[in-house]
């Protein structure tokens, strides 16, 4: 058995057994450092140091098979929580306790969790096994109860496999009490990039993928990274369709019913994905039966833009109006308008808009993949632009995470950094082996030596990407600052052949998942341990 299909065996079974292993080794020099454990004492003193409100909200999620009407006729056979996708938001004020009980109704016995996406909270409710909890079982419940103190945009899903790119998963705001911003009203926006129940399932996707492109003859099309570290750009096949839900032979007799081809962007600086998906969602509607928020002209409404596609960087615009970026990834940014935004898997956006009188198209476009997502703005009469509208707002002033800066509350203050780690992202479509650092990501090798830091550092990660990929990289349990004075985020879009410095400030006991936020690079092995040294 392999390294990475040891891995997908533990992270549906094991639990703190890793870990804690790997904290009771010591001594030596050659010895695998002390780490903090997951539910230590270390672990307990930072959640009483978190301002509560000792105001506590219960809510029960239910992971189960589901069908789903994504709308124009689609059903899709797919798992969900609750029995809708996305799941009914939760809704906190900032220092409210949640304790969700995740009852776990999967067939198959298949095992799951929840990870609660961007949320700085005690280490062994972050919901990933085998790092933090072990997985819950089918017919078993876990609850998971922390503080969370930070306000913003944030959203919750399984941290178990490719389960990120069923139907499993839901926005989660958490309210500022001293709320800066003046607005009407709120609209949740959730992007997704979907296949589950309609042309397969995320694991045969990963089968598929997991071939990689070795055997296939793709003659002048194809490039390499250097380094060895294969690329999968197909220049001059940008008319190929990517929707298509067939399957297609190649040269070296594979199918490629789900990897996608031809799809190049600027914008994420060539390749764009690997995954072709028949629907791009916008709030679990296809663009022929599309979400409708009904508002009134001249009122000014809060967007929280969520991606929680699986492989799918979107640019999100809304037809005939100007976006106002107030944060991202939950923390306030210094205010830019622009036409439209880019969107990682992960990311979350903050927006606000000033409503005109009509109806309006919110498009997300998936970046490279000549494919679109639609919800509608209706505030007036009209008709329904068609599904395959793309206004102009998609080719004017859009601005990247990497053009923004930290508002001056949320800014990290100067310091001298006490702790560089270099995250080096390799790999490539040709053997499927995306990695950090050339090492698969598996908790059973003690090879895999975790990222240390210790309590109270200035941390600085330098990512990498010697691939010829985009990776959203995303940190658990903190919030990163890009650069000196870049937004702070927990997500971000590192560009192939790219270097990306973030910084943080080691104030949350316990061992974190870093790891690349598409759902199938993450799988296969492009993950780390950042664990904090005891």
């Amino acid at each position: 058995m392999n390294s990475t299909n040891r891995r997908s065996v533990l992270l549906a079974g094991l639990g703190v057994a890793g870990a804690g292993a790997l904290a009771a080794c010591s001594g030596g020099s050659n010895a695998t450092p002390t780490l903090v454990n997951p539910s230590g004492s270390a672990v307990a003193a930072t959640e009483k140091k978190r301002k509560g409100t000792g105001r506590t909200q219960q809510v029960t999620l239910t992971a189960a098979p589901a069908m789903l009407d994504l709308g124009g006729g689609v059903m899709a056979r797919s798992w969900a929580f609750n029995g809708q996708a996305p799941g009914k938001g939760i809704r906190l004020a900032a220092g409210d306790t949640l304790a969700a009980e995740l009852s776990n109704q999967l067939p198959d016995k298949t095992a799951t969790s929840i990870h609660w996406h961007g949320i700085a909270m005690r280490n062994d409710m972050d919901g990933v096994p085998p790092v933090t909890q072990q997985a819950v079982r089918a017919g078993a419940n876990f609850t998971y109860r922390f503080i969370a103190d930070a306000p913003g945009t944030y959203f919750f899903h399984p941290h178990v496999g490719v389960q990120l790119d069923r139907g499993l998963y839901a926005p989660l705001v958490v309210e500022d009490p001293k709320e800066p911003l003046a607005y009407d009203d709120e609209w949740v926006v959730v992007l997704d990039d979907w296949v589950d129940g309609v042309t397969g399932t995320p694991e045969d996707v990963l089968a598929e993928l997991r071939q990689g492109m070795g055997g296939m003859d793709m003659g002048d099309h194809s490039r390499s990274g250097s380094s060895g570290h294969e690329g999968h750009g197909m220049g001059g096949m940008e008319g190929m369709e990517t929707g298509s839900s067939s399957p297609s032979p190649t040269a070296g007799g594979m199918s490629t019913k789900f990897m996608l081809m031809g799809a190049e962007s600027e914008l994420l600086g060539g390749d764009a994905g690997d995954v072709k998906y028949p629907y791009h969602l916008v709030n679990g509607r296809v663009p022929a039966d599309p979400d409708v928020y009904q508002g009134k002209p001249g009122r000014r409404v809060r967007l929280r833009v969520i991606n929680a596609g699986g492989d799918t960087a979107y640019r999100l615009a809304l037809g005939g109006h100007k976006l106002t970026i107030t944060h991202t990834d939950g923390f306030p940014v210094e205010h830019k308008q622009v036409d439209s935004l880019l969107i990682g898997m992960g990311e979350r956006y903050d927006v606000l808009v000033t409503l005109g009188d009509g109806v309006f198209p919110l498009v997300a476009l998936a970046e490279g993949k000549n494919a679109t997502g639609l919800a509608l703005v209706r505030t007036g009469a009209g008709g329904a632009p068609p599904k395959t509208v793309r206004p102009k707002e998609l080719n004017g002033r859009i601005l990247t995470a990497s053009q923004l800066r930290a508002a001056d509350d949320v800014r990290l203050p100067s310091r001298k950094v006490d702790r560089v780690h270099r995250v080096e992202l390799t790999g490539g479509m040709g053997k499927y082996n995306w990695a950090i650092n050339g090492k698969a990501f598996a908790m059973d090798d003690p090879a895999a030596a975790p990222l240390t830091i210790e309590d109270g550092q200035r941390v600085r990660l330098d990512f990498v990407n010697t691939t010829e990929m985009w990776h959203p990289m995303h940190l658990h349990g903190h919030t990163y600052q890009l650069g000196n004075s870049g937004p702070r985020k927990d997500t971000a879009i590192v560009l192939p052949k790219k270097k990306l410095s973030v910084i943080f400030d080691a104030d949350n006991p316990g061992q974190w998942m870093l790891h690349c936020h598409n759902a199938y690079h993450g799988e296969v092995g492009m993950m780390a341990l950042v664990a904090y040294q005891s």
